[in-house]
């Protein structure tokens, strides 16, 4: 047993000086030191006095100093004077503290763990007096037993209630909250939670029964049964005992090895799979063979002791085990337990069992304890069963059998009862053996998931259930948990709403003096954080004299704010406030710092108090304050307020000029940073005090905030103002403010959206309007009502109370297939008991022959069909609607002009309808422009047949496309390439069959033929090339390809921003394929920038060449620089050559193609490149299949040009071939940058950049004779053609061999 061990100096002794006050002469004003030495047990408390007065070292700063070192207390008086003599030996008193006063703070609340993580309880307390060496003696307690504080590894089995206990001499104070430990996550999922209450008993030299309590299953599969696992100590090893699951929560272990100790766990089992082991594995001790003993007792010191077997005589057969009865009795097993044999004789004992016919049933097993479990019970048979002793001489005979048993089920049922919001209790079971709690389950009413809401079977029929949502309604159920398992859950509860528990409040806090006279102070402090769940309804304030211990009560007040009379001049007090409500006293707030009794004579005010905030939002939040009590010399004017970042002291005022008001809104706040405030009022005199520094407020929104929302109502047509608040409590308020004036207090009726309601508002009510809702984390907002948003609302709200049938569409018609005409209006909303009536002419018209009347209240639409319209339906329609009490009219005047438009698109619509019954167009010829630049006649047709025919036409002459047109696919499209002005005409589609016949024209002129020319520009601009610069024999040519050109596209030449008319200097034209300007004999004139432009009537199309020269990159660039013809004739079997003069830094690539390919040097065809200036292609006995379009590409990295000649071989005794010049398909600038490229372009290339004129080929723009100094060897039959012109790229070289 553990006994605690006190020590002399816990033993209490009453104060003595050891050392006392000794008489002392001195001069006046020298410094003087009065020593003494206490003992006592608690340590005393010493204070100095001076005629019987206590010597306050803040009466007369820097004059007294008070210390105490070590036990040794001392006096040290700084100027000391003549008329000290009266007292310069002061009495010495020593108090002893028998009382310490203990009050809990920050209780530690309800808390939630999880299996396998920590948690600790912390709970901070305030000692008065505070002795350092005499602390409070604590205990913990979980539900009655002591537990440590921190829990660094949960388990299930710590879950319950933990109490905290502090003791003093005066008694306890006590502070208790739940634990609740919840399943770690399983290891598959699905799997049950694990075990726990691992416990062993009944041990004998080879059995033990080993138990535990299961785990709560809610949403999970139903466990079927749990593994037994032993390790024997010392070993990592473990072994499972038994092979099939067991379904009871205990289980016999046989088979143990005497003096040997064990660890067990157990593991569930469901359809998902087996659980985490459960916690710690329970440890066995080594078990020892039970043996009677007898105790003689002797007078004196000593006991003999005899065990039982030492007083038999010689035994050889033992006698047969009485009592022999069934212990346990379970679903798969037995247990059998008797009373070992008297006498049993010194041999080793063991047991048989037999059963029903007295059959062994242990015949491989021998038994030592008088313990044993017996399996393979079949469920519905009758058991008997009896005992026989075994040792080394024989059996015994049987012992007499016992009483018939049968494997039996165990039932129970829990009832529930609801009596509150969070106290859920029930009736116990019929059944209560072997009874070891219940588990409790919730779940919110709608939905279909349980959770749990104890995880530790709870031994009392009544629970506490924690952190459920507050206004949430729930229902629960409970199941009762005992060796064999889980009941059957019990009936549902009746829906409970979460209603919050009343408390006492929190502690006020911010003591501030707001003005002295004297003899009185008046001080006041701020309002409790939490009021507990009710109103407060009384402070309570105490005082005391800075230097001493006892508190006084001062006054019972209900208001945070109290003067205190009846105070000595010159004295510090110090206050503390408790606030109540209808739980009672809450706790006491930390003293004030000391407040001296001066009366309060400066001119300026006092300092303001109640320092509060509102609408704390991300950026922004309004500050509050109240009005200093002490005006000063003259009324306060206005007030200046200052804010800091929280922790520092440096304050910055933000206002300039003083306020009037009593609030400020402080925006330019940074989000998740805190700060603090204080306030100074003024008047004449200047700035007064400060106020306190208020509570740090950090600028983040709660979330979910919303705002205040003005608004009509619906029904009534009142003005309101509404707001929804994220966060409220069943004792919530709504304090609404105009202009931060509180307005009154308003209830919360189980909303979350409170409104305040305008009677007859006009003007006055005109202003800034705020609510805080109270007892929550600081939920407010506020609306500036200014005079629009009043009047837009007045007006609605007189629409309200004066109803019309609110209309979306007025009367209007529309025509319908057949020549039908619909007259309709739409209501915003109808009713299902609307009523109306249509008059034509002042006449009603009902529905029947002619007509049809009908409405939709979903839609709101109310309509009349006139099924055949004439001439005498010509004039003015009404609607008259009536719904309750709302009315509405709607009219439509059809005469005149408007009238007969009508009339003209009904009788269209029938013809229509007539012509849709035989083959007709479903749409109307209309024409595309496909990406190939191909103009596409497009036209669908509808109710078509394999024999219907279609048509096409131009000016009545038929056209027969390459591809029939297939009506059945119910679109038909006359393709017409190569778009231009010869197209223009009327084009015509025709659709016939036995049923009728059906036509669509379009006329391809004017507008048509202009909007068709513009699709093409637009997808030809879309496409265009940059300009590039070509070489021919009279000048340059600036060319831009696009997938298709014609002259009837709006295209613009520029130079220099001017627009460029075609001349014999400056000619323009072009190919299907691309566009050109050529520049005859360029000069110096003709430099500068050009840009052709083609416009597609929505869009403008550039693209710009400069020729002014821009530096290195195109006059270093690779090109031709002559010697090469355009086109060249020549006899089979003769070689040919061809060879031109190269330039570019570096020295550009050249590469020869044929057709597109690139040749390469064989013996047939040689190519050369000598000393990078000369490329030549010799081709050897040309043959016919030599024929084609050669080109050369020169290039290096800063660009290149690429030159084409037309190669035509004939045979001898031929005539000569016409040879036309090869046509570029396309151009594409070469970048700078780009490195050289084998892939042939279409045209000689140059930089888009812009060309030196010094930098052109020798070739543009002089006489084409001077290409015989560039090939010599083809001077024969050299001559040159005029321009090309048309449809004619660029002029020819023509040389004929």
């Amino acid at each position: 047993m553990y006994k605690k061990h006190v020590s002399l100096d816990d033993i209490g002794k009453m104060p003595d000086f050891l050392v006392a006050l000794r008489p002392h002469t001195v001069w006046e004003k020298t410094p003087v030191k009065l020593f003494c030495t206490v003992h006592g047990s608690p340590m005393p408390i010493v204070k100095w006095y001076k005629g019987g007065v206590p010597v306050d070292p803040l009466s007369a700063p820097g004059k007294y100093k008070i210390e105490n070192k070590y036990g040794v207390h001392s006096l040290i008086i700084s100027r000391y004077h003549t008329l000290d003599l009266f007292c310069a030996v002061p009495h010495l008193t020593a108090s002893h503290a028998s009382k310490l006063e203990v009050s809990l703070l920050d209780h530690f609340p309800v808390s939630f763990g999880v299996e396998g993580g920590s948690i600790s309880l912390v709970c901070n307390m305030v000692v008065v007096p505070d002795l350092p060496n005499l602390p409070p003696l604590v205990h913990w307690y979980r539900d009655g037993g002591a537990a440590r504080l921190t829990l660094p590894s949960l388990a299930k089995d710590d879950e319950g209630l933990y109490t905290l206990r502090v003791f003093t001499k005066e008694g306890t104070v006590d502070h208790s909250a739940y634990l609740f430990v919840s399943d770690a996550a399983p290891s598959i999922a699905g799997a049950p939670g694990a075990p726990m209450s691992v416990k062993a008993y009944d041990v004998n030299s080879d059995f033990v029964l080993v138990a535990w309590k299961p785990p709560n299953v809610v949403n999970e599969a139903a466990i079927s049964g749990y593994f037994v696992d032993r390790c024997e100590s010392g070993s990592d090893t473990w072994v499972q005992c038994n092979d099939s699951p067991v379904k009871v929560c205990k289980y016999p272990v046989q088979g143990l090895k005497l003096g040997h100790s064990y660890h067990f766990r157990v593991r569930a089992v469901n359809s998902a799979g087996i659980s985490r082991p459960s916690r710690n594995p329970t440890k066995l001790p080594p078990s020892t063979p039970r043996r009677t003993r007898g105790l003689i007792k002797i007078h004196g010191n000593y006991d003999i002791v005899i065990k039982d077997d030492e007083l038999e005589g010689y035994v050889t057969l033992p006698e047969p085990p009485t009592e022999v009865h069934v212990s346990e009795v379970c679903r798969s097993y037995v247990v059998l337990s008797w009373t070992p044999p008297k006498p049993r004789g010194r041999a080793p004992l063991w047991y048989s069992i037999e059963k029903v016919s007295w059959q062994r049933i242990n015949t491989a097993v021998q038994i030592c304890s008088p313990r044993f479990a017996v399996f393979d019970i079949e469920e519905g048979q009758r058991y008997q069963f009896r005992v026989c002793s075994v040792n080394l001489h024989g059996p015994s005979e049987a012992s007499q059998p016992t009483q018939p048993v049968q494997k039996v089920d165990m039932d129970g049922r829990c009832h529930q009862k609801h009596q509150s919001s969070v106290f859920v209790q029930w009736d116990s079971p019929k059944h209560l053996k072997n009874l070891m709690g219940y588990y409790i389950d919730g779940r919110v009413v709608g939905s279909k998931e349980w959770f749990p809401c104890n995880h530790k079977p709870f031994k009392h029929n009544r629970f506490v259930v924690h952190g459920l949502v507050p206004g949430e309604t729930y229902v629960f159920r409970v199941q009762a948990v005992n060796v064999f398992g889980l009941s059957e859950e019990s009936q549902e509860s009746s829906p409970i709403t979460v209603e919050p528990a009343l408390s006492t409040p929190s502690a006020p806090f911010g003591i501030t003096m707001l003005s002295c006279d004297g003899s009185s102070m008046t001080v006041a402090w701020s309002k409790p954080k939490t009021c507990g769940g009710s109103k407060i309804n009384a402070y309570y304030l105490d005082k005391r004299n800075a230097d001493t211990l006892a508190w006084k009560e001062v006054n019972l007040q209900g208001s945070p704010r109290e003067s205190v009379e009846k105070l000595t001049e010159g004295t510090f007090y110090e206050f503390k406030v408790t606030a109540a409500n209808m739980a009672g006293v809450g706790v006491p707030s930390a003293p004030s710092v000391p407040m001296k009794c001066d009366a309060w004579t400066m001119d300026t005010p006092g300092p303001p108090y109640d320092l509060g905030f509102s609408e704390v939002r991300s950026h922004s939040l309004v500050l509050l304050w109240k009005a200093p009590v002490y005006a000063g010399a003259s009324a306060v004017s206005g007030y200046i307020v200052e804010m800091a970042k929280k922790g520092s002291k440096d304050f910055v005022a933000l206002n300039e000029e003083a306020v009037s008001h009593r609030y400020m809104q402080v925006s330019g706040l940074e989000e998740g940073q805190s700060y603090v405030f204080k306030v100074r009022a003024v008047n004449n005199s200047g700035p007064g005090k400060g106020s306190l520094v208020s509570e740090p407020v950090c600028a983040k929104a709660l979330p979910g905030t919303q705002e205040i929302m003005a608004g009509v109502d619906d029904e009534t047509g009142d003005v309101f103002l509404s707001l929804e608040a994220c966060e409220i409590s069943e004792t919530s308020k709504f304090v609404w403010s105009k202009n931060y004036s509180p307005i009154g207090e308003y209830e919360l009726v189980g909303l979350v959206v409170h409104l305040l309601t305008f009677t007859n508002p006009d003007k006055d009510d005109l202003g800034r309007y705020s609510v805080a809702v109270t007892d929550t984390d600081g939920v407010s907002s506020s609306h500036t009502l200014t005079e629009d948003a009043l009047n837009t609302m007045l007006e609605l709200s007189y629409a309200i109370r004066h109803p019309v049938v609110p209309l979306k569409h007025g009367l209007n018609y529309e025509i319908l297939e057949k020549g039908h005409v619909r007259f309709w209006l739409q209501a915003v909303k109808l009713s299902s008991a609307v009523s109306y009536r249509f008059i034509v002419n002042d006449k009603e018209v009902t529905s029947g022959e002619g007509h049809k009347i009908s409405h939709d209240v979903a839609t709101g639409v109310i309509q009349m069909t006139v099924e055949s319209f004439t001439r005498a339906n010509e004039g003015t329609y009404t609607v008259q609607i009536t719904d309750g009490k709302a009315k509405a009219q709607s009219s439509l005047v059809l005469v005149g002009d408007v009238f007969k438009a009508a009339l003209k698109e009904a009788e269209f619509q029938r013809k229509e309808h007539i012509r849709k019954q035989g083959p007709h167009f479903s749409e109307y010829l209309y024409f595309t422009v496909t990406e190939d630049c191909t103009v596409l006649l497009n036209c669908k047709v509808a109710n078509v047949k394999k024999e219907t025919s279609f048509h096409w036409y131009k000016e009545d002459d038929e056209i027969v496309p390459e591809t029939p047109p297939n009506v059945t696919s119910g679109a038909c499209s006359l393709p017409i390439p190569n778009f231009s002005r010869k197209e223009q005409g009327v084009f015509k589609a025709m659709l016939s069959d036995d049923r009728g016949k059906d036509t669509s024209a379009i006329d391809i002129s004017g507008q048509v033929f202009d909007e068709i020319i513009n699709a093409l520009a637009q997808v030809a601009g879309a496409s265009a090339s940059d300009l590039v610069l070509q070489c021919t024999p009279e000048g340059i040519r600036l060319q831009c390809y696009m997938k298709y050109y014609t002259e009837e596209m709006k295209t613009v030449w520029k130079h220099k921003s001017s627009k460029i008319a075609s001349s014999e200097k400056m000619r323009i034209g072009g190919t299907s394929e691309m566009a050109w300007m050529q520049i005859c004999d360029p000069s110096d004139k003709e430099k500068g920038s050009y840009t052709i432009e083609i416009s597609d009537g929505v869009q403008t199309h550039s693209r710009t060449f400069d020729l002014s020269g821009q530096g290195t990159a195109v006059h270093n660039r690779g090109r031709v620089v002559g010697g090469l013809p355009d086109v060249v004739t020549i006899m089979e079997h003769k070689s040919l050559s061809l060879t031109c003069t190269v330039w570019g830094d570096p020295t550009p690539e050249v590469t020869w193609f044929k057709n597109e390919q690139e040749v390469a040097s064989t013996e047939h065809t040689k190519v050369m490149f000598d000393g990078g200036k000369f490329a030549s292609l010799v081709i050897n006995q040309v043959t016919p299949e030599d024929s084609g379009k050669y080109s050369i590409n020169v290039r290096n990295k800063y660009g290149g040009e690429f030159v084409e000649i037309t190669v035509s071989v004939y045979r001898h005794g031929e005539s000569i071939p016409e040879t036309k010049l090869g046509q570029a398909k396309s151009a594409a600038a070469t970048p700078v940058t780009t490195p050289a490229s084998k892939t042939p372009s279409k045209i000689a290339e140059t930089k888009p950049g812009g060309t030196d004129w010094a930098e052109l080929p020798e070739s543009c723009g002089r006489s084409l004779c001077q290409i015989k100094k560039f090939a010599p060897e083809f001077s024969r039959s050299l001559h040159a053609s005029e321009p090309l012109t048309g449809k004619r790229e660029r002029a020819q070289t023509h040389l004929q061999i």
